[in-house]
């Protein structure tokens, strides 16, 4: 009985957690315009807030997007946010200083040149004319230790400190049964090794690329976790991002052509036992799927992170756009679009793992591919098979 309840407490609270999630997203700010229309708010306030209307399409590109700081709460000027350091390289030199400068987009900073937050990038402003000068934005370079970036750090300290952990506690327990954390990574680098790297590598090569499989597996679920948690350090949609997922499946990239023996580029460029009129058209192909193959790597990621927060903010959205026309019809679709959202909460909570799961069964499937000794028969090491 004891332990029903408990089941229930956690239930319970894993959904006020969801909610909450996103509902913390849905009431981030809308400040992305704020700086060039800054000055026209601050000439005409009163027509300024008559024509505030909720902005649906800003708000969920909002979540989804990078930021130079990390929101808490709060809305617009009331906005409370952890500053992050702005690092601008130019023609100029370097210029660092900390984005509460930008009081939340609506102030310049002063260095060697005059910065602005303008779409959420660090630009050159004229103050005389009031817009962007894009001569002058084209110099710069930005550095900055994003809202990414940082979630980023946390992730690889989060990671130092929970393989850091269990290694003491093998040490301290040579021989034993695992416990306490160990009890919870274990079956996942067994998972790896026995599911993911054995099948798609071979019993003989494998072990090589258990570090790289190990260090992308347990990165991507950690940052998925992470980005469902409600509060800092928490709520950033890291592998969501293009850019982070990009770098992954370049380095899937980089490996697979650095590995890749003889028998692998002979399959590219020519096919054995395909005739020669034919590889003038299979060869381009094959040559395409090299790099189609991390492409499709990073496009799966990105999508499947970003499209759970899409579909959920979307239907938060209805809430607000239904009650800006009435405050009943507002509060009527607020419960269709709580269940949904739960139920999506959930889903995530698989889609995190699996994501990381499939991009790491990919990637040791292009290596295993690459290192493969093809079909002579001379040649074939099939030690694929010994893995069964």
């Amino acid at each position: 009985m004891a332990n029903k309840i408990n089941t229930s407490k956690h239930f319970l609270l894993i959904t006020a957690m969801l909610f909450s999630s996103f509902a913390s997203f849905a009431y981030e700010p809308i400040d992305k315009d704020q700086t060039v229309h800054a000055a026209a708010t601050e000439a005409h306030p009163a027509e300024s807030h008559e024509k505030s209307t909720f902005d649906a399409g800003k708000m969920i590109l909002e979540h989804v997007a990078d930021s130079h700081d990390w929101h808490m709460w709060g809305e617009h000027e009331h906005a409370v946010s952890i500053p992050l350091p702005i690092i601008i390289y130019s023609d100029k030199g370097l210029d660092i200083f900390s984005s509460s400068n930008f009081h939340h987009g609506h102030a310049a900073y002063q260095g060697k040149y005059n910065y602005r937050l303008h779409e959420g990038s660090v630009v050159v402003f004229d103050e005389l004319t009031q817009s962007v000068d894009k001569d002058a934005t084209a110099k710069l370079t930005d550095l900055s230790i994003t809202k990414n970036v940082a979630s980023m750090f946390v992730t690889m300290l989060l990671m130092l400190w929970v393989f850091l952990s269990v290694a003491k506690a093998y040490k301290r327990n040579p021989g034993k049964a695992p416990k306490g954390l160990q009890s919870f990574i274990e079956p996942l680098i067994m998972f790896v090794r026995d599911d993911v790297a054995k099948p798609s590598i071979g019993e003989k090569r494998y072990e090589k690329f258990m570090p790289f499989l190990l260090t992308v597996f347990f990165f991507i679920m950690f940052s998925n976790y992470l980005g469902l948690v409600p509060f800092f350090p928490g709520g950033v949609n890291l592998t969501g991002s293009i850019s982070i997922a990009m770098v992954l499946a370049g380095f899937t990239l980089l490996i697979t052509f650095f590995i890749a023996n003889k028998h692998y580029w002979r399959h590219v460029f020519a096919m054995p036992g395909v005739p020669i009129p034919v590889l003038i058209i299979l060869t381009p192909i094959e040559i395409l799927g090299v790099f189609l193959r991390p492409f499709v790597l990073m496009i799966r990621l990105f999508a499947n992170i970003t499209a759970g927060h899409i579909i959920a903010l979307a239907f938060f959205s209805l809430i607000f756009i239904f009650g800006e026309m009435n405050a009943g019809l507002g509060f009527g679709v607020s419960l269709f679009s709580l269940v949904f959202t739960v139920f999506m909460g959930f889903l995530e909570l698989l889609v995190a793992f699996l994501q990381a799961y499939v991009f790491t069964l990919l990637s040791a499937i292009y290596f295993g591919a690459a290192i493969d000794e093809g079909h002579d028969v001379h040649n074939h090491v099939d030690d694929h098979a010994t893995a069964h």
